[in-house]
């Protein structure tokens, strides 16, 4: 053990200077991180990390040991190799497993800076909570619930399996929150042993029934006989929400029950019980913004790695094939991979805006139109044009004097006092070799231009050298630009300035147009909103996107469709809500009789009844009555699926609405009344997850 932390120390205190330089490079392309602070562990505390989700406590649970031995069993055999783990915290915190190769170190930095950033700079991430207050402060906040919790179940008079019980129940239902809304909206967690007054008429629907009953002045016979326990639990308990509730499990913690199954009847919940489920109420909405933002974060940090990593040479010459491969295997993984979805609309973002910018420039060159674009413009000089300035494109110490002459004119791509630090550290150096003395360079004299040429460019010059419309694959983009899409720009063109020549609109091009609107669109944006506005037709043609999907015809899988609609449709199923079905509250009375009535929200997808079914027994016990779920199945006929394969087409299926019960005996399935289906029924896929005020 020893031994292991003496090589930790070791590879993290060889790592002081990348992380170093990596945050000075990050904040030069225009990134603003939270601080970061770097870990090193080994395979056995790396398989904990990822077992706890990326901290180092949680609240006590079996699932952890669980996540922690598939983990390693990973780990063992080859099957996922873990690079590092970034929490979004303020400061980060970042793990990297020591046996990883000093290439696939620096990459992880780099990575890890992109991370933060986005963690910082993303509006989804702002819900969890107020930046103005400090930052998410999560690993403290997830340690307070972990000792809370491990307190509760510590207590002589709480029977640790029925906290046990409780937390899976919560966490089958974590995903139910209204990831839309901050955390805060809803009451805070409560200290251990403390809950509010439910006795105050004004916070308990059931204590405001009471207290009117008492104004009757009743006999206690009467009173008895006619309002016993289920006609209140029916009237003072059950809510029906004006509009249908997202956030079922803060619902299930302000109106639910226990079930006490010696009384047969539902009981009020222990204080502690309200507490374990506001804490992990409150680390589901932690959560929330990774999971929502999964292709977003991703591919914004694989982007900016490779900006830096390979554009600007942070992996040294014998460490590129290393990177190489490790890039290779990030953005190879089979499957939806959010890292190279998440990549290629980054780039996409980029090249749009670029484009655009380049368009609109030379459209106010005097005589050209959207009919003349072609005809009057040289599109092979425009690209020559748009090559970045040689001494740019290869900033060094061979291209010193060049960029100090441009330094000189006051060239805003320059730094020109780190050329200035270079060309005095260089004279020295000469100096010194003229007297035949030889010595350590000090490393305080310039900057290490050798390694880190970046440092002679200021942001204007590092967006020239990675201009994106002057990489090889993108050369011919103008080419491609249609006078459709011409004659619309020309619309949103009024009282600009005009240039009398190509050359005079090209010198005014934007080099950092791309990564500006790449900054703007990570602050509101997440993968529903993202892949909504920018999987473009153009996207879906070039990347050879298509969607497929099982033909019961056919009885195996096959390509369905290339339409860019179908496309996006396809990926925005799979992004809403994390993936996962949407359920509403829809009624607290069902029925007048205290149940509570789910509605999963139908777009055309069923619902995994076995999983739904399963859920809907923890339900159950988070609101203590019977509980009820609609939704829509579709269903085939044999004769419609016999058809179909005649016809060598897919069968029609029939949209059936059907109710299930649980009581806490058996699941029960009933006809769906038309008036709930309406409710449940979407006439178009709903995929309205972004507040109006950040519409971009």
């Amino acid at each position: 053990m020893r031994d292991e932390r003496v090589e930790a120390k070791r590879e993290a205190a060889s790592l002081d200077e990348p992380a170093a330089e990596a945050r000075e490079l990050a904040e030069r392309l225009g990134l603003d991180p939270y601080p970061v602070r770097y870990w090193v562990v080994g395979h056995d505390e790396m398989n904990e990390l990822i077992a706890y989700g990326g901290f180092q406590r949680r609240y006590p649970h079996w699932r952890w040991g669980m996540n922690y031995e598939r983990q390693r069993k990973k780990d063992r055999h080859g099957l996922g190799k873990a690079f590092e783990i970034v929490n979004n915290d303020d400061p980060s915190h970042a793990f990297l497993q020591e046996s990883n190769a000093a290439a696939d170190q620096k990459a992880v930095i780099t990575h890890v800076e992109a991370h933060a950033d986005f963690f910082a700079n993303n509006g989804w991430f702002g819900l969890y909570a107020d930046r103005g207050e400090g930052g998410p402060n999560a690993a403290a906040r997830l340690e307070r619930n972990a000792d809370r919790i491990a307190a509760i179940a510590d207590r002589p008079e709480v029977d640790r399996d029925e906290v046990e019980r409780l937390v899976d129940a919560v966490t089958a239902l974590e995903d139910t929150i209204d990831q839309h809304s901050p955390v805060d909206a809803a009451r805070s967690v409560e200290e251990p042993g403390v809950a509010e007054d439910v006795n105050d008429p004004d916070e308990d629907p059931l204590a405001a029934v009471e207290e009117r009953i008492a104004e009757l002045d009743l006999s206690e016979e009467v009173r008895r006989d006619v309002f016993d326990d289920e006609w209140l639990d029916a009237h003072g308990e059950g809510v029906e929400p004006e509009e249908p509730r997202p956030d079922v499990l803060a619902f299930l913690r302000d109106h639910g029950k226990r079930y006490d199954p010696e009384s047969g009847k539902a009981v009020d919940r222990e204080p502690w019980e309200t507490t374990v489920i506001d804490a992990i109420r409150e680390e589901a909405y932690y959560f929330a913004g990774q999971k929502s933002t999964k292709v977003l974060n991703e591919g914004w940090a694989t982007y900016w790695e490779s900006v830096m990593m390979g554009g600007e040479g942070f992996a040294g010459p014998d460490e590129f094939l290393t990177y190489a491969d490790h890039m290779a295997r990030v953005l190879g993984s089979p499957g939806l991979n959010p890292y190279k979805l998440g990549f290629e609309l980054w780039t996409h973002v980029e090249f749009r805006a670029a484009r655009r910018d380049v368009i609109d420039r030379l459209l106010r060159v005097d005589g050209v139109t959207a009919e003349s674009f072609h005809s009057r413009i040289d599109l092979n000089e425009v690209a020559e044009a748009l090559e970045p300035h040689p001494a740019i494109a290869g900033a060094g110490p061979a291209t010193l004097d060049e960029l100090a002459d441009l330094a000189a004119d006051g060239d805003p791509r320059v730094d020109a006092e780190a050329v200035d630090r270079a060309l005095s550290a260089r004279s020295e150096e000469r100096a010194e070799s003229d007297a035949g003395e030889v010595g350590d360079i000090d490393p305080d004299a310039g900057p290490d231009i050798e390694r880190y040429p970046w440092k002679l460019l200021t942001r204007e010059g590092l967006a020239e050298r990675h201009y994106v419309l002057s990489r090889p694959e993108h050369r011919g983009a103008l080419r491609n630009v249609s006078r459709e899409t011409l004659a619309e720009r020309v619309r949103y063109m009024f009282d600009v300035d005009r240039y009398a020549t190509v050359d005079e609109a090209l010198a005014d091009v934007d080099r950092t147009a791309g990564w500006d609107r790449m900054l703007e669109v990570r602050e509101s944006h997440n993968d529903v909103t993202f892949i909504d506005a920018f999987l473009t037709d153009e996207f879906v043609r070039e990347g050879n996107y298509f969607t497929y999907e099982y033909s019961r015809a056919a009885e195996e899988h096959r390509v369905a469709s290339v339409d860019a609609d179908d496309v996006r449709r396809k990926l925005l199923l799979q992004f809403t809500n994390f993936g996962k079905p949407t359920v509403v509250v829809l009624d607290g009375n069902f029925r007048n009789r205290g149940e509570l009535l789910l509605g999963h929200r139908f777009n055309g997808v069923a619902l995994d009844e076995e999983a739904a079914t399963e859920t809907l027994k923890r339900v159950f016990e988070l609101w203590g009555r019977p509980v009820n779920l609609a939704t829509i199945r579709v269903e085939y006929s044999d004769e419609a699926i016999r058809r179909a394969k005649r016809r060598g087409a897919e069968p029609e299926g029939e949209e059936v609405g059907i109710r299930f019960q649980y009581d806490g005996g058996e699941v029960t399935e009933h006809d769906l009344d038309p008036a709930i289906r309406e409710r449940i029924e979407a006439d178009e896929v709903d995929y309205d997850t972004k507040p109006d005020d950040w519409l971009a």
